[in-house]
């Protein structure tokens, strides 16, 4: 069977991901609570329970509190922290009186975010650092110096990017000494420029255009994992209502449940399967805190392992509401 990029490079083999932005509450200063961290440590107990080992962060998620939140239990666990895969994000910052959210790829940023992160995560080290998004004013030999910084110093083990166009990783790669081996991205059945080979795809409100220069050939040429942030699509296909959806929508929501029933399946598995299907071997980072729905997802990689090309066809086309050419 084919290995992930990750598993090319012995870092995880784990073919789904939690995401860990709903952990802490809410987006606000709040202290963290006992509920906060018995909340967050049920789902990281179901999804230890079916094989995801790889735990996704970012510096901002929740202002901080996500990962203060599984420092607690790394706290209360440490020998939990060698049985899984730590992965943050660094780059974004907060409004600060008249300044706007900005981006912030400086050498002297990069490492106090990677030292806040560690603090938080009460960890001596994290597996993957990805930069949150790209900076227009990046200048790469600063990433080179803090990315040499951090793996020198053991605080960083492996480097990637997330929401980085092909000529953005190249650009960036140029400077590095270590390769990027990840790049998260938005992929899902609902947003679908991903998928942009030559056939003309129907961008979508808000679609990013990340892919326009063959971001996905890239990163499989390289073995740069791809990682697929929002997989189900905020619940669209999988139980979220939507009366106010347009018709591809609604005629995709029965396909998936008809897979699903005829499948003896859950409808995460099928929304899953679909994305994991693709020979790219993409990993997604499902963002949820919800036990039920993380237990839902555990029979997408059997789904994706037996779903046939006209199944995957079939819900691309409805999705997309646009017959292919």
């Amino acid at each position: 069977m084919k290995q992930t990029s990750l598993q090319k490079r012995n870092i995880s083999s784990s073919r789904l991901a939690l995401g860990c932005m709903g952990f802490g509450g809410g987006w606000n200063k709040d202290p963290i609570t006992r509920d906060h961290v018995v909340q967050a440590e049920k789902a990281i107990d179901t999804a230890l329970s079916i094989g995801i080992t790889m735990f996704d962060h970012a510096d901002i998620y929740t202002m901080g509190k996500a990962e203060e939140v599984f420092g607690e239990i790394l706290k209360e666990k440490p020998s939990l922290r060698e049985d899984i895969i730590l992965q943050s994000k660094c780059g974004i910052r907060f409004p600060e009186g008249n300044v706007p959210v900005r981006y912030d790829f400086s050498r002297d940023y990069i490492l106090s975010s990677v030292d806040g992160i560690l603090k938080r995560l009460n960890t001596e080290y994290i597996d993957i650092l990805l930069l949150h998004r790209p900076d227009p004013l990046m200048e790469p030999e600063q990433v080179s110096e803090a990315f040499n910084t951090l793996k020198q110093s053991g605080k960083v083990k492996h480097f990637g990017v997330s929401n980085m166009n092909s000529s953005q990783m190249k650009y960036l790669q140029s400077y590095l000494s270590d390769p990027l081996v990840v790049n998260q991205l938005e992929m899902n059945l609902s947003h679908l420029d991903w998928l942009d080979h030559g056939v003309h795809v129907n961008q979508q409100a808000g679609s990013t255009g990340y892919f326009s220069d063959g971001i996905l050939e890239y990163c499989q040429m390289e073995d740069v994992q791809l990682q697929a942030w929002g997989p189900l699509a905020r619940g669209k296909f999988t139980g979220r209502s939507v009366i106010n959806e347009n018709d591809s929508v609604a005629k995709t929501v029965e396909l998936v449940k008809k897979m699903a029933k005829e499948k003896g399946t859950s409808t995460e598995a099928i929304v899953l399967g679909w994305l994991m299907k693709h020979p790219a071997k993409i990993q997604p980072v499902i963002g949820t805190t919800n036990p039920t729905r993380i237990q839902a997802s555990q029979d997408a990689i059997h789904q994706s392992e037996t779903m046939t090309r006209d199944e995957w066809y079939s819900l691309y086309v409805s999705s997309r509401g646009v017959k292919l050419p």
